[in-house]
């Protein structure tokens, strides 16, 4: 449940009717893309939602360049088509739809043109680790964006999250945890050291 302050942020961000890009950052297993929901279920048809997983770099690439292991670090995404596709969005015309690509977990690849976004939605969501990184491609990003949220939750609870996630698409729980152990919390002592860049300290209602 989103708190009562927290709305009146959104509304208040989106009260002129222009378009605004929100960010949600924080470690895998935050709850960001949960919040990202919420917050559409509580501005329907006023916003719309377009993942930084998105421009996960295909396992193909991965394994071309040594980095299949490491899936969810800084490196490998294409943070460059992020951040144009962001300026597309601060930019959009009356007459175009911006199309967004989409990570899906299942499969665990990025699909193209997966998500519309129309031009006369006000709030564009993006939610994502890296939205604060100060160095390479990602430095633009946080320019494009007019506030970030930092999404914080209980480090045991997120851990619990990530293993539980990582088993449903198919790791048994040694491997699911070793992943967390070994990848997921290398990036998220990385994506915690930006949280003072974020406009917002989110913290969801006990």
């Amino acid at each position: 449940m989103i708190q009562d302050h927290y709305l009146a942020r959104l509304r208040s961000l989106t009260a002129d009717g222009r378009r605004r890009i929100l960010g949600l950052v924080g470690a895998p297993g935050a709850g960001k893309s949960t919040l990202a929901q919420a917050i559409l279920e509580a501005l329907p048809g006023k916003a719309v939602v377009v993942p930084m997983d998105g421009y996960h770099l295909a396992n193909a690439e991965l394994a071309r360049l040594g980095r299949a292991s490491r899936k969810g670090a800084e490196d490998t995404f294409d943070s460059a088509g992020f951040v144009a596709l962001l300026k597309r969005l601060r930019e959009q015309r009356h007459d175009e739809i911006v199309y967004a690509p989409l990570f899906r977990r299942e499969i665990e690849e990025p699909i193209a043109n997966a998500i519309p976004v129309l031009p006369d939605v006000p709030l564009v969501i993006t939610e994502g680790n890296y939205l604060l990184l100060d160095r390479g491609h990602w430095k633009s990003v946080r320019p494009l964006l007019d506030e970030v949220w930092y999404v914080n939750v209980d480090p045991d609870l997120r851990r619990e999250r990530l293993v539980t996630r990582h088993m449903s698409f198919g790791r048994d729980e040694s491997a699911a945890k070793d992943w967390v152990e070994t990848t997921d919390e290398v990036n998220a002592v990385q994506i915690d050291s930006t949280r003072d860049r974020a406009d917002v300290q989110f913290h969801w209602a006990s």
